[in-house]
Formats: C-alpha cells, sequence, structure tokens
C-alpha cells in the first residue's frame, strides 16, 4: 500500500507519453480524503469498458424515486436539452438549454404568475448563443457563459427578452475535446469577482500540454471581465460550483478522468483552495500518478496536488452541485450538498445517473446519500428514462434537477 496526504499547489509543464494498457501496475493505493480512506486500484486493473445509455423517455404519471416525505413533480417539459438553471430576483427560473451536439443554444425563462409554484410562462430569453450554460445577474447585467466567452447584456428583472449580441468581455478557450464545452458562472457574496470553470481540452493532455491554457480550471475575473486570475488548476472538468454556507469556502464538483478501468477515477466534491492544484493531468486523489504521464517531468507537480475531499464514484459525470439553506427539508439536509451524477459511459456497469446528498457537519462533508434515483430502467441494464445535471434550490425550499436528455425540469419538494 501507498499512503498519501494532502499538500499544497505549484506549475505543471510536461509531454504526454501513453502507455500501453496491458502495462503491468500490481499496487493498490490508499489516499486520505475529508471523510476517510479511500482504497483504489492500480491502473488497468479492469479493462477499459464502453456501455453508452439508451434513453427510453418518462411515461405519463412516471417520475424519479426520492426518499419518503418528498414528491417529485414535472415543474417544466418539452425543454431542448436542459443543462442548467439560475434563479432570478424576482424568481424567474432561467434554463440554459444546450448540448454537445444538436444544441439549442438558447435560454428559456420560466415564469409563476399567480402563486402556485408552476410556472405559467415559458418564452425563449435568449438565443442565437454558443453553447450556453452558466448564467448569472450581477449589478444591472445578466451574463452568459458561451463556451468560446462571457457575454453580458443589460437587464432589468421582469425583462422576458435579451435583445441583440450582448457585450463579450471574456475571450474563453473552446474546441478540442468538446464534451467540455460548458462554462459555469458563480459570483463572490459582495459581487466583486466572478468565477468562471473551464474544463480540459482532453481526457488526459493527450494532445499536448499547450492545448490546455487556461483550461481544466476555476478563473475569477472582475465583473467587467478584467484582472483574471487562475483561482486553482488540475481540476479536469469542474462544473458545479457553490458556496459552502458554514464557512464560505468556495466548493466544486468535478468529472475526473477516463479509460484506466471500471474503478478509476472517482469523480469527487471538493472545496477549492485558492491557487491550488489538483492534479490533472499528472496525478489523480493527490500524488497517485497517472502511467500516461509517467515518464513525464513533472514531480514537483505530482508532489504537491491536494486530495479532493469527498469521493463520489468512478465515471458517475458529477456535475451538478447546490448546497442546501432552505427551511423547506427536513433539517439534516440544511447546509448539505446535492450532486447532480449525469451517468457513466466509460464503465461495464453503470454508475451515476441520480441525484445524490452529501451531509454536512460543522462545514465538514459526510459519506454521500442516494437522494433522487429511479433513472436507470429496468431490462438489460442499458435503457435509461433520463439522465439527470444541474441542481438548483428554488426561494420556497423546493428542489429543481434538470433531466437533459428526457427535457424535463423536475421539482423535489418536502411534504
Amino acid at each position: 500500500m501507498i499512503y498519501i496526504m494532502s499538500v499544497i499547489f505549484t506549475g505543471c509543464n510536461a509531454q504526454t507519453k501513453l502507455p500501453e494498457a496491458s502495462a503491468a501496475y500490481d499496487k493498490e493505493t490508499t489516499v486520505q480524503t475529508a471523510i476517510g480512506a479511500l482504497t483504489l486500484p492500480s491502473p488497468y486493473a479492469e479493462k477499459s469498458q464502453v456501455k453508452l445509455s439508451n434513453i427510453q423517455g418518462w411515461k405519463d404519471g412516471q417520475t424519479p424515486r426520492a426518499p419518503v416525505g418528498f414528491t417529485v413533480t414535472r415543474f417544466a417539459e418539452e425543454l431542448k436539452h436542459p443543462r442548467w438553471a439560475y434563479v432570478g430576483p424576482n424568481n424567474d427560473v432561467f434554463v440554459a438549454e444546450s448540448n454537445t451536439r444538436f444544441s439549442a443554444n438558447q435560454i428559456t425563462m420560466l415564469r409563476d404568475t399567480d402563486g402556485d409554484g408552476k410556472p405559467e410562462i415559458q418564452v425563449v430569453f435568449a438565443e442565437g448563443l454558443n453553447c450556453p450554460f452558466g448564467m448569472l445577474i450581477l449589478k444591472g447585467y445578466f451574463y452568459v457563459a458561451n463556451t468560446d466567452g462571457l457575454y453580458r447584456w443589460a437587464y432589468t428583472p421582469g425583462q422576458e427578452k435579451l435583445e441583440g449580441g450582448g457585450e463579450k468581455i471574456l475571450d474563453l478557450p473552446a474546441g478540442g475535446y468538446n464534451n467540455h464545452w460548458t462554462r459555469n458562472l458563480l459570483q463572490n457574496a459582495d459581487g466583486s469577482k466572478i468565477y468562471i470553470s473551464v474544463g480540459s481540452a482532453s481526457n488526459v493532455g493527450e494532445h499536448g500540454i499547450e492545448e490546455e491554457l487556461r483550461r481544466a480550471c476555476i478563473l475569477e475575473i472582475n465583473p467587467d471581465g478584467s484582472g483574471e486570475k487562475i483561482y486553482a488548476s488540475g481540476l479536469r472538468n469542474p462544473v458545479g460550483m457553490d458556496w459552502n454556507p458554514a464557512n464560505g469556502e468556495l466548493w466544486t464538483a468535478v468529472n475526473e478522468r477516463d479509460k484506466l478501468g471500471d474503478n478509476l477515477v472517482p469523480d469527487y466534491l471538493t472545496s477549492v483552495k485558492q491557487g491550488g492544484f489538483y492534479g490533472w493531468p499528472y496525478s489523480y486523489f493527490g500524488q497517485i500518478k497517472d502511467p500516461r504521464w509517467s515518464d513525464s517531468p513533472n514531480d514537483d507537480s505530482v508532489k504537491k496536488a491536494l486530495v479532493p475531499d469527498v469521493p463520489l464514484g468512478s465515471h458517475t459525470a458529477s456535475l451538478g452541485l447546490a448546497f442546501y439553506t432552505g427551511d423547506s427539508f427536513p433539517e439534516r439536509y440544511k447546509n448539505g450538498a446535492f450532486v447532480g451524477q449525469h451517468g457513466s459511459w466509460n464503465r461495464s456497469n453503470f454508475s451515476g445517473y441520480k441525484v445524490v446528498f452529501v451531509p454536512f457537519e460543522n462545514g465538514k462533508p459526510q459519506q454521500p446519500q442516494d437522494f433522487l434515483t429511479g433513472f436507470v430502467a429496468d431490462g438489460d441494464g442499458s435503457k435509461v428514462f433520463g439522465r439527470p445535471v444541474g441542481v438548483t434550490e428554488m426561494p420556497d425550499g423546493s428542489l429543481l434537477v434538470l433531466d437533459d436528455d428526457s427535457g424535463i425540469v423536475w421539482q423535489v419538494s418536502a411534504r
């Protein structure tokens, strides 16, 4: 066994050398995380598998399953790959409709006009975008993170449409391995900074590290697009971002690398340290070297890679994140984190395809537990009803779950 402790940041540079998949790696590795020891198999202990999901869709009256004491209803449907939701100051809900291919390239606005908690108005709020994802309303502007740039429009609460092309305030790197096209947005408490998540251009840097400039990281900027800094790096595909309500720390959900076997590498939820380096592409879960970079001059980077806090299972595609601060759910959910898991493709048996809940006690994470399930259908194990991604808390304390492949936004409410 090898025992690994968490350390701090350094930069990185190297050239890629990929090994044969038959190479022998005979040591398990144990790493200490915030919720206990995690033992990982050696790379290539299992052959890398491909198992794609067959989307069946949901029948009338059929819903995902929540724990006893909750109800699940359709908040909105007939959307075009709803990936992420944002709630405005007047409780309008904005839904980014995007996909890796055949993207709708639009944002839909949902408005409840009679106070019953369900939207009566569903209109296209912005169109002609380029794989939009993150949204933010800040200081009189509506921000949209397209895959290749951050844009903003002058905005007044209650407005039903964005007109024109907007003002591009920041170029963002795009292209490459475009499964990582999502760019999420988050502001800090006083609105003085915006954080942008940018996924990698590859699985593990196989196109050269020069293609990864300003990628696999979280950027920090001023609201006008100036003052860019790399807040944290080595995060292969950070998508969900939120603030831990107990201590104000930035946290993110990260979709980890593929093709090392069924049980490597676990996706994770982690606090994000300013200046922190989290290993990608050279290592994972701290200082466990990725064999595809074994002959590269990156030892200084690996020695300072941080161990993420909460493993979430391998290939689960953990992408959504929302800390729960409402009062309508039972007290045990207060200040815990909901994580949307879009579901695996690189595993012999499915993992993910659910929403998990990570309880927090005194600001510290505990073991994840299933919250919203039932997305995998019966049968040969390849059929699924839908795929959950974004999770968003509503002002009434209910939870929205965006099921992009079924075109449905689910609402989970406490009875």
